[in-house]
């Protein structure tokens, strides 16, 4: 449904430094792209055929700001890569699509459909020659467009991406950048340390499906929204029995995932172990800290273990405090640990296998099931700061999910409530939404008891 009318390579406007950067964070990561996908509505003052050369020429100076983007990996000794800031160029993709409107796309659930509005990446081509980033327009008959973008995780994390997007709209909105961020990746390979202080099992197989083989592997995709009355009800439970700390919404809402898709997910084995993973942006947790604008990766895995029975048996406290643990194991020293954790790893595909992709089946042949979580925070990312002079995005969110047991957590555009965009199997995606709100109400009947 999807059209791809002209592809543009974008160059930095200006001469960039040709360097080399190295980051040992930046070696767990995967050669794929994110992809990020925000929605404009019709702009009663533009054109939405004349907006991509808008967009060709503000990306050209965002590309000299952060040149790195406009760059390409390349492998070195031992499995590893580095950044060469080459210069090659970010691809732009301008795109219709006839037969649909923005409001046929279902909440923008991130299914075949929608994941059409982020470019589509040939990994079938050398790692030096595959752009780090990847922008697509595509226009609706309405005239409203999208805006996919697909930016290699393996380059720049989160918070950087966030900020270069919103940098690449405020030049496209004709205003001056002030500062330039930090490209510098010695300032985080500095801290490395003696190995030996931490155990780091987040780098170790995440626990495999014991349970009776599975009915197939197809993944389905889902939205489940959260007013911002349902979030109070979860805080008001998960907090129960803590007189010290009250759990963020984060934890809160981790734990409750984990708990609901263990459950959906339970067939009879209560001892099955589950491991729930996310994401930590260790720029304050440095001493001293990373600085602020710090445009390469600092986004360090840790991870919590427990069983179905547990999950099942146990209330949303413990899980949301397992959550809490592993977030606060994630210190600064932790983190020197970890670089020299990596540095000393001598496969770093068994790394990055181990922590980003469900582990391999007990059961010979193919995928048979998966008993474990990653969960990735996009709240508080300051999306509506993307406004490329076609007013702020009315959504933003993931393009698309093709991996089992993913679920990213965002602020609704309303600013009311939490969306949570989730991947299952498919066979347990209606048992998952029917617990995901059923226990919702029941922890908050129980908690006036």
């Amino acid at each position: 449904m999807v059209s791809i009318q002209s592809r543009y390579t974008v160059f930095p406007s200006e001469t960039t430094p040709n360097e080399t950067l190295f980051s040992l964070c930046e070696q767990i990561k995967l050669r794929t792209h994110a992809p990020l996908l925000y929605v404009f509505k019709p702009h009663p003052r533009h054109d939405a055929s004349t907006f991509v050369n808008a967009l060709r020429h503000s990306l050209s100076q965002a590309l000299t700001i952060y040149y790195p983007v406009a760059g390409r990996l390349r492998w070195i000794q031992g499995g590893r890569w580095e950044l060469h800031c080459n210069a090659k160029g970010a691809q732009l993709l301008e795109a219709i699509c006839k037969d649909v409107s923005l409001d046929d796309l279902d909440d923008f659930v991130p299914t075949h459909l929608v994941s059409q509005l982020i470019p589509n990446i040939d990994y079938d081509v050398p790692i030096e020659d595959t752009p780090l980033l990847v922008a697509q327009l595509t226009r609706f008959p309405c005239g409203g467009v999208t805006i996919g973008v697909a930016l290699c995780r393996g380059a720049i994390d989160g918070i950087a991406t966030m900020r270069f997007m919103n940098t690449w709209a405020k030049l496209a909105r004709g205003e001056n950048m002030e500062t330039a961020p930090c490209h510098d990746r010695n300032v985080l390979n500095s801290y490395k340390a003696h190995s030996g202080l931490h155990d780091h099992s987040e780098f170790h197989p995440p626990p495999p499906w014991l349970g009776p083989l599975g009915k197939d592997s197809k993944v389905a995709v889902a939205i489940v929204k959260l007013t911002g009355e349902q979030v109070k009800k979860l805080k008001h439970k998960g907090n129960s029995g803590s007189s010290s700390q009250r759990y963020s919404t984060f934890e809160v809402i981790s734990g409750h995932l984990w708990r609901c898709v263990s459950k959906a997910r339970y067939a009879g084995k209560r001892e099955q172990p589950t491991r729930l993973s996310t994401l930590v942006n260790c720029r304050h947790r440095m001493k001293p800290p990373l600085p602020e604008d710090y445009a390469g990766n600092t986004a360090f895995p840790t991870v919590t273990t427990s069983s179905f029975g547990e999950m099942m048996q146990r209330p949303l406290s413990y899980a949301v405090g397992n959550v809490r643990a592993a977030l606060e194991r994630v210190t600064g020293e932790f983190v020197e640990s970890a670089l020299d954790h990596i540095d000393r790893e001598k496969d770093m595909n068994l790394i990055r296998y181990n922590f980003h992709y469900p582990a391999p089946s007990v059961h010979k042949g193919a995928y048979k099931g998966n008993p474990n979580l990653f969960v990735v925070s996009w709240m508080n990312f300051s999306f509506k700061d993307a406004d490329f002079g076609w007013g702020q995005p009315v959504y933003f969110g993931p393009g698309y999910m093709d991996s089992e047991g993913k679920a990213f957590l965002l602020n609704d555009a309303n600013g009311d409530g939490i969306i949570v965009a989730i991947s299952l199997e498919a066979s347990h995606m209606d048992a998952f939404k029917r617990i995901f709100y059923r226990d919702i109400e029941q922890e908050s009947l129980i908690s006036k008891l």
